[in-house]
């Protein structure tokens, strides 16, 4: 999936570091990644993939360099530093986004609790619009969107539908940008694939044919096969690879091969 760098830049990472217990992870990473790019972050275990996905969203502050973003409100103006944004400001960029953890984060309750909360409590939208949203969104994620389905409780489903109901979460708040944490971990293959899809049509925004801007961290080569997004590879802390798939599939780079040729099995250790 090709990238057009003609498009203004909505994430900029520049010179970012950080460190745990005096243990370097991000050691300089510069990345620009344009508005509606398609981007999939891998790299070994420990090479600091999840960490730059907790910069991009604010949820950790750097040692060193920044993290810019664009304002969704106001998407001419300069790029917001994140450092410098507060509590409120910062509120105000995450209405804007979409974020699928790893394990789904899905709350105790029903299907219509987990869809509704941010849209009551952020959108402050009423009952009927709550529920004509959420019906809306199972749609978009392949989910039936009847009473008893928005019922029934998110404890008795099943991995797949979990994490279907996890993303429609997430689109229910209409973002701009989505961020995805390892989105096949766990999955069957045929779950996996179906979700792989899910990803794809999710990138583009069904009412007015926008492709939004889409982040994963993954260890998933199928995913890759089949959604050929532009890929960042992290290595030692840095960027070492930063192109199409095309490009990273056919690399004989003695830092890219090894870990191609075992992404099947970290894949694997992470459903572990």
């Amino acid at each position: 999936m090709s990238e057009t760098t003609a498009a203004p830049v909505e994430i900029r990472i520049e010179g970012l570091t950080k460190a745990f217990d005096g243990h370097q992870v991000l050691r300089g990473v510069d990345l620009d990644i344009h508005a509606g790019a398609f981007v999939a972050v891998v790299g070994g275990s420990g090479c600091g993939k999840s960490v730059l996905l907790n910069h991009i969203l604010g949820l950790m502050q750097p040692d060193g360099g920044r993290v810019l973003v664009a304002d969704p409100e106001r998407p001419d103006d300069p790029l917001l530093d994140l450092a410098a944004l507060d509590a409120d400001r910062m509120a105000d960029i995450h209405i804007h986004w979409g974020v699928v953890f790893q394990r789904n984060a899905l709350f105790s309750g029903t299907v219509l609790d987990n869809i509704g909360l941010w849209l009551e409590e952020v959108g402050h939208l009423g009952a009927s619009d709550i529920e004509r949203m959420a019906r809306r969104v199972l749609a978009a994620v392949g989910l039936p969107a009847t009473p008893d389905f928005l019922a029934g409780r998110v404890e008795a489903l099943s991995g797949g539908m979990a994490k279907r109901i996890a993303i429609a979460r997430a689109l229910a708040m209409e973002p701009r940008c989505m961020f995805f944490d390892e989105p096949t971990t766990g999955l069957d293959p045929v779950t996996a694939s179906q979700i792989q899809d899910l990803l794809l049509s999710t990138h583009v925004d069904d009412r007015e044919g926008l492709a939004r801007t889409t982040i994963m961290v993954t260890h998933d080569k199928d995913l890759l096969y089949r959604l050929r997004p532009r890929v960042v590879m992290l290595h030692e802390g840095r960027v070492s690879f930063d192109g199409p798939f095309e490009e990273f599939e056919a690399s004989r780079s003695p830092i890219i091969r090894p870990y191609f040729d075992l992404m099947p099995t970290l894949h694997q250790r992470e459903l572990a």
